[in-house]
């Protein structure tokens, strides 16, 4: 019997871009959470690998050793038949394939930092989807367990940011790392914390595809609204779960061909007993 994995959907509720390597690598400063919205992964071992990929977004996924999920397996000594399906949003800013690979080898018990870098910067962040600060270029994480969890509306509007596009467009890259960062003793006080800090990537990002502004305007009554990553999701923070529902209702009544979704951040464990 296959047994299923969940993959969360990883959100920058900030990014700070502090510098640029001479090797061309940009050095950031973020707080990363995760979503109880994410991809799945069901495994079955086997003596080929094999994936296959289904869900709303599956079209234009490779179902072959180009899939970051594939790589993962191999890695990490792993052969059988992966069913992927995914539900998130390609070039998204909130993970996607980085996530789906970061499941595969937290699945896997494989926690070789190594490994989980070289095959994407993002993918050791995804691995344990406690909350957490990321600084350098992702390598250096220091996990934020007791974060106050959120009630948010993910609005995507079907732009594809490829992220490296966007850092291509960031004109200032020395800016101020965030400051500090948590404890929160209450989701008040994080909330305060959030609106003095910013993502750096958005006027690269609204430069490539100005529909992230309207995608911004759209949680205008939201109590914080940023964009997630590079773009080009964008989240709001509602006070709570049924007026995040009210608002994600709204947002796809008025703009149905985009993808509009209600969520809340979660824990390590509360992910764990979300795929039992």
């Amino acid at each position: 019997m296959a047994t299923e994995v969940f993959a969360p959907a990883k959100i920058n509720l900030t990014l700070h871009v502090t510098a640029q390597r001479p090797d061309g690598y940009h050095m950031l400063d973020s707080l990363v959470v995760f979503a109880d919205v994410g991809d799945r992964l069901w495994f079955d071992p086997a003596p080929q690998m094999a994936i296959s990929v289904t869900g709303p977004f599956a079209d234009g996924v490779p179902a072959d050793a180009r899939n970051l999920v594939w790589q993962a397996a191999q890695a990490a000594g792993w052969k059988g038949h992966i069913a992927l399906e995914k539900n998130l949003p390609h070039g998204a800013g909130i993970g996607g394939g980085s996530a789906d690979a970061a499941a595969v080898l937290r699945h896997l018990g494989c926690d070789d930092l190594d490994v989980a870098e070289a095959l994407g910067a993002d993918v050791p962040m995804c691995q344990s989807a406690v909350a957490k600060r990321v600084q350098g270029i992702g390598e250096i994480m220091t996990p934020l367990p007791d974060t106050p969890a959120l009630d948010m509306v993910l609005v995507n509007p079907g732009a594809h940011m490829p992220t490296p596009s966007v850092f291509a467009a960031l004109v200032q890259k020395f800016n101020d790392p965030m400051a500090g960062c948590g404890p929160w003793p209450d989701r008040a006080a994080l909330l305060e914390w959030l609106r003095a800090q910013r993502n750096d990537l958005t006027a690269p990002a609204l430069s490539l595809a100005p529909q992230v502004r309207r995608a911004l305007e759209a949680l205008a009554d939201a109590q914080v609204a940023r964009m997630s990553g590079s773009g080009a999701t964008c989240y709001g923070v509602y006070p709570d779960a049924a007026q995040a529902q009210e608002a994600a209702a709204r947002v796809r009544a008025d703009q149905p061909g985009w993808w509009v979704m209600p969520t809340r951040s979660i824990g390590a464990d509360q992910v764990i007993r979300a795929t039992t």
